[in-house]
């Protein structure tokens, strides 16, 4: 009897390492999806805008609600802080640091997807930053997604914004990077 009992516990012991094994599988590899795939979304659409915007003004794709134009942005969110964009830059590769590292431990899909989203954006403003003028880790981000009574923004900042809402609902919901909730 105490032999069946303890070659059950090992079987269901065994059956939730590889459901754990595989979550973290399916986890890693959405992590890895979605930060390449929109980094290349992002990369593409400002060359494609510094192609064919730059000397251009607004083009207007939804009337007022919706336009591109082209503007680069020296600074963080909203146009502050330009006089710190090297800062911004090194605080930008500390964070591609720890998202990676944090990126080891996840086995949730949603935590998958906020990081990979987050890797994404945080990668795109800061090639910019590398890469534009005026020069290495002081280049300008290029901006180009218009809304009324909106700063113009970017891909990259659409990523940032929703990972940090979803990493907002998970931490509400007490969900953690393996897929166990507090007090659980």
């Amino acid at each position: 009897m105490w032999e069946t009992r303890s070659i059950m516990q090992a079987a269901h012991a065994e059956s939730e390492s590889t459901v754990a094994t595989s979550s973290r599988r399916t986890a890693r590899a959405l992590f890895v999806a979605t930060a390449v795939v929109l980094y290349l979304v992002d990369l593409g659409t400002k060359s494609l805008v510094v192609e064919k915007l730059a000397d251009r003004g607004r083009v207007d794709l939804v009337g007022d609600l919706l336009g591109f134009r082209l503007t680069r942005n020296p600074g963080a969110a909203f146009g502050t802080g330009t006089s710190y964009t090297v800062l911004l830059s090194c605080v930008a590769l500390v964070a591609v640091g720890v998202v990676v590292w944090l990126s080891a431990r996840v086995a949730n899909r949603v935590w998958a997807l906020a990081l990979g989203l987050l890797l994404a954006g945080v990668l795109g403003n800061l090639t910019d930053r590398v890469f534009r003028e005026p020069g290495p880790f002081e280049g300008h981000v290029v901006d180009f997604i218009q809304l009324p009574h909106w700063p113009i923004f970017n891909v990259a900042d659409m990523c940032i914004n929703v990972a940090a809402l979803l990493i907002l609902v998970q931490a509400f919901r007490g969900v953690r990077l393996n897929g166990t909730r507090d007090g659980k």
